[in-house]
């Protein structure tokens, strides 16, 4: 995509720095995700990811305070600079969005936390590291990204994959937007009556309108995508649904996340730019 290039005015970025931890135990869901996207979006080497994960994982660094000088993160590589045009980008269209829509004063910017070299503690929902994957935290209302892992995909990728790496920002920060407008505390409420077939499916539900919200953006900017890019972002929603990460061994009542034709077809939603469209998924009936 073709972003303008961020104004440091307009977003709230943070570096946490380093965890000083070593390599974390097991292969979290989060690296199968992202060796997902980097198999099917980028055409990369699963085994080849997985051990970029690790490798960042194993990475020292004494941790420090918190770093918000937004103008240093975000040039501190190309990946930063990347999620930082994207969270402007994302910002805008959704400030829009509220304001067409007579909310305009209930919209609040996220937080994206561009940490490095592993592990993060948040300020809402504990200790995370790299293999968590990229995650929304609504205690805090923050995105966290460890750009040390996606500056080595960038690497291995090349130029590809730059709109599969937005599709994975904007489906965070479509969790976002289903905090401040209340989605996600009625969903959360309805889990802890419902058993647990039921409170996964709610889950799912979050998860695909997350997918219809990043789908949205897309559609609302579409003067900005260029040639390949919509099918880079359907490759990646079908890449990382719960039946193609689990090979088909996991039943539909324990997916999390929805099946890849689902993400694609809420992604594909989201598209024709209605975010109104994309509550609908999550109607409790």
């Amino acid at each position: 995509m073709r972003l303008n290039p961020f104004n440091s005015d307009n977003i709230k970025v943070r570096s946490s720095g380093g965890g000083g931890v070593g390599k974390a135990g097991g292969i979290g869901c989060g690296t199968i995700i992202l060796a997902a996207i980097g198999y099917f979006a980028f055409g990369l080497d699963p085994m080849q990811t997985i051990s970029t994960v690790e490798g960042v994982q194993q990475t020292t660094q004494q941790s420090g305070p918190a770093n918000t000088n937004e103008e240093e993160i975000c040039n501190s590589s190309e990946y930063a600079l990347e999620a930082c045009n994207g969270l402007q980008s994302l910002n805008q269209t959704w400030a829009r969005l509220f304001q067409e829509q007579g909310l305009g004063d209930r919209f609040q910017q996220p937080t994206l936390d561009l940490f490095r070299n592993g592990r993060v503690t948040t300020q809402g929902c504990g200790s995370a590291t790299s293999a968590s994957g990229p995650f929304y935290c609504p205690a805090d209302q923050t995105i966290y990204i460890d750009t040390s892992f996606y500056d080595q995909l960038a690497r291995m990728a090349g130029n590809r994959g730059d709109f599969a790496r937005y599709y994975v920002l904007a489906h965070e920060y479509g969790h976002h937007i289903q905090t401040i407008t209340g989605i996600s505390g009625q969903i959360r409420s309805a889990q802890q009556r419902a058993s647990r077939a039921e409170a996964n499916q709610l889950q799912v539900r979050m998860e695909l309108q997350a997918d219809c919200y990043a789908g949205v953006w897309a559609g609302r900017n579409r003067n900005l995508i260029e040639p390949g890019d919509i099918e880079e972002g359907m490759q990646a929603a079908a890449a990382i649904g719960d039946d193609r990460l689990t090979g088909g061994r996991v039943s539909s009542e324990n997916f999390t996340h929805g099946t890849s034709a689902q993400r694609s077809q809420a992604l594909r939603l989201g598209l024709q730019g209605d975010d109104r469209a994309c509550d609908e998924i999550t109607v409790l009936r």
